[in-house]
This record gives C-alpha cells, structure tokens and sequence, in this order.
C-alpha cells in the first residue's frame, strides 16, 4: 500500500505529488499516456505561480528555459501597461511552455522519490474507512490511504464518485496546433493584425524554432473533442476567418478547446479529492487554468501529508475545499467575462470599449491584473492582523530572503522581536528570528503554502493560533 495515489501526471498532478514527497508521504503517480503530451495547453506561469516555485527553490529551473514577459494585457486580451506598485518581487510572467513544465515538475517529483506510471489507465475505485482500492485497465489493482485526482475535466474519477459537475457546455471551439508556413512573416502580421481588430480568438504566432502557433475559431462545436482537428480543418477555418491559410503545413501537434464552464460539487469524497481541471474547467482566456491547478496543489499538499503523518487537526484537509474552491468559482466568473468581452457581437463589443477606458485607471488595472495572476487571493481565516489569509510575498531579511527559508515546505515564524517561541512545534515550524525593513508587523506565522496564519507579537495568541494549522504539540 501506498500513502497517495495521484491520478494525472498534468501539472497539479506533479507539484503535489513534490509537495506531498517533502514530507516523507509515499507517492504513486498514474498516468493514462504512455508518453508524455508534446501538446502545448498552457503558455507560461503567472506571478502567483512563479511565487510557488521561488518557495520551493524550483525558480531558477524554470527561469533557464522561460522568458521573462511584461504584466499587463491579461484581461480578455486589452493592451494595458503593468499596474504601478505590484504587490510581489516577481512582477512578470514567465513565458514556458506546458511540457517544459511537465517535465521540470516530474523531474523535481522523482528526485524527492516519487514514482510515475505511465500507460496506467484507471478504470474502478472503491473505498472504505482504511483506504481506496483503485483497478487499472490492464486488471492490475492497486491500495493506497488517499487518492487525489488531477486527471483532467474529462475525469474518469470524479464520474466514478458520482460528484456533480454543474455549469455551461462549450458554445464555441477554438482549433490550436503548431504546424509551419509559407507566408512571408510580413504578411503574416499584417493579416493577423487586420483580423485581431474584430476577431481576438485568433493568432498566428512565431515560436522562434521555424514553427507557428495557430489559434483559429472553428465553424461548430463538434461532439467529441477528444478527436485531434486534421490540418485540412486548420487550412479551411484559415481562409473562412482570415481570408488565407498561410500555406500550413507540417504540423507537430493539432488539437482543439471549448469553452465549457464548470466546477465540481464537492472537492472530497472520503479519502478521494479532486484538484486541478478534475475539479474545475473554464476558457483559457487569462492564461489561468494551469495556474490554477498548480496552486490547488500547493494547497493541498502539506494538509493531506499532516493527515498522513498523523497530526493534522481536525478540519485541516477539509480546510482544502474551503480555500480554493471560491477561489475557482472566482476564476470561472472572471473567464465568463473576458469570453463576452471577446465576441464579436455590437454589445460586447461596446462593452468591451468601455472596459478599455478603464482600465486606463490604475486601481481598475491592479485589481484585475491581481485577479489573473492570484496575487489577490485571500483566504477567509477568521478575525486578526489584516496580513492574516493574503500571501506574505518575498521579503528581504538581514541574512537573505524569506522564500529561501521555505524550501523544505514546513510553517515558519518569523520573528522580528527575538522574544517568541514555537516550542513543541519545532519538528512543524521553523523559528527564523531576523529583520526585514519590508515588514512592519513584529512577528508573523506562515503556513507552508505562504500564506499568513498569524500576525503580533503576544506569545499567548500564537500558542493560541498555531494547534488550528499545526495540530497538538507532540
């Protein structure tokens, strides 16, 4: 028997499968694909993302093979500038494709020990009050104490579960691939220009390797999308939207999107939990969706291992739904939003003129461009500190930076008064006590997702505060 089943080798599939590994938790991946995708769903990381990866030391690998881009232009795609006074160190986007993602993920995963299964398709899951017993496609049956599915919107777990997955079916379709062309690139632009004044689900965009990533609406949705468009579809959409189809040819990988919108009812079934496009699907506009997941991960991580290790307390992994469950729900609003902003009828148009003027204010451009990128994110954690449930961001100390001490994925207080104490916690929390000119609270107490837990300076309310998010002393 394993500790953690992880169902999907996706992007939320692998930072948990790191996440839960940090803390000795035994991990099993199980993949479907005996290889994996070359399909490029996902372009890059936004900066509550990139934050993620800087607390778990993982940064510099992905800024090797990223590119850093300007904030700005998230929002259903309107020109705006980077909002003055971002609240983070790490005020870009890194531009990656998603398998560089996959694989750095992977990487990191099995360095920590985790194992990965390709070709494992699941097809039975049972579970009782020990475990969950899962059968795979080839007959092979597998136990594990908890199971966490990040197979994906189409997920085979969650249907097994019988959990609801309410919302709106796809309305439109997008075909994507990369493939190259004939046309010079001055015509290229300048057609792509031309076509983007009225139609923004459209691009032709040079990825610097000879190929193109084309990006065309499609004439309907069509019944299965799991069937990959043929480059004749590509060729034919092309010419219906552009007026020329660029000479495509040689195409690497083509498939296609819609813009279903739905979010699962519940997040945990027993000891099945549900993370990732398994729990939640929108529109790609924002650049959200991986993000999302990858975050859902981080949340989840260090609970489920607390109940695994067997000191959790109680309504810790519950904590999990309540957290980011809203915070889906947020996502899928703001996506159904920038989707109306993007059509082509007269009153979306109109609406979306005037969402250009205002985001011309700053407050309206940091508001959403913090929606985007979850540098906004704030969870409900009762009364105290206004820092309590935001995200500490990178602070600068006397003796390095803060995200450097969150490496091993453990809580940490931070004490800028040399007079507190985390004792009976110390194999939880790491007691770090030094100065930062950027923080103007005496002490704070941060969860191992980042997030602020406490903030003072009394000895008596931390001991109070800490038994919720790190259980009994031991």
């Amino acid at each position: 028997m394993v500790d953690v089943l992880v169902v999907g080798s996706g992007p939320s599939g692998l930072m948990l499968a790191g996440e839960l590994r940090l803390h000795g938790v035994r991990v099993l991946v199980l993949e479907r694909d005996a290889e994996p995708t070359r399909v490029v769903r996902a372009l890059g990381l936004h900066a509550r993302s990139i934050e993620v990866m800087d607390q778990r030391g993982l940064l510099e690998r992905f800024l090797e093979l990223g590119q850093k881009y300007p904030v700005g232009g998230f929002f259903a795609g309107i020109a705006a500038p980077p909002p003055e006074g971002l609240d983070t160190a790490h005020g870009y986007v890194l531009g990656i494709p998603q398998p560089v993602t996959d694989r750095l993920l992977a990487e990191r995963a099995t360095e920590l020990g985790a194992r990965i299964r390709r070709g494992s398709e699941l097809v039975g899951l049972e579970q009782d009050e020990h475990g969950v017993s899962v059968e795979l496609a080839d007959g092979t049956r597998l136990r594990s104490r908890y199971v966490v599915d990040c197979d994906g919107g189409r997920s085979t777990v969650r249907k097994l579960l019988g959990v609801g997955f309410p919302g709106e079916p796809s309305r439109t379709e997008t075909l994507l691939g990369e493939m190259e062309v004939t046309a010079p690139p001055e015509t290229v632009a300048a057609v792509v220009a031309e076509v983007r004044r009225t139609q923004k689900r459209f691009g032709v965009d040079p990825m610097g390797d000879g190929a193109h990533r084309v990006v065309v609406p499609a004439d309907g949705v069509t019944e299965d999308r799991a069937v990959a468009p043929t480059l004749d579809d590509f060729r034919k959409q092309l010419v219906e939207v552009a007026g020329t189809d660029f000479g495509v040819h040689s195409p690497r990988w083509l498939s296609r999107f819609g813009d279903a919108t739905r979010l699962a009812e519940r997040y945990r079934v027993g000891r099945v939990l549900l993370a990732g496009d398994s729990a939640h699907v929108h529109p790609p506009t924002g650049g959200q969706g991986l993000n999302l997941g990858v975050q859902d991960a981080f949340n989840l991580g260090w609970k489920l291992a607390a109940e695994v290790n067997g000191w959790a307390p109680e309504g810790l992994l519950d904590s999990y739904e309540a957290e980011r469950r809203p915070v889906a729900a947020d996502v899928l609003d703001n996506t159904r939003a920038q989707m109306e902003l993007m059509s082509t009828e007269p009153g979306p148009r109109a609406v979306r003129r005037l969402v250009t003027e205002l985001l011309d204010i700053d407050g309206v451009n940091r508001y959403l461009t913090e929606k985007v990128t979850a540098l906004g994110v704030r969870y409900d954690l009762g009364e105290g500190h206004e820092l309590v449930g935001a995200r500490m961001r990178d602070i600068g100390l006397k003796r390095g930076r803060l995200y450097g001490m969150l490496h091993q994925g453990r809580g940490l207080l931070l004490d800028q008064t040399g007079r507190l104490s985390v004792q009976g916690w110390a194999d939880r929390v790491d007691h770090v006590v030094d100065t930062s000119e950027e923080l103007d609270v005496p002490a704070v107490l941060l969860r191992p997702d980042g997030h602020v837990a406490w903030a003072g300076e009394n000895q008596r309310t931390l001991t109070e505060a800490r038994p919720r998010w790190f259980g009994t002393t031991g």
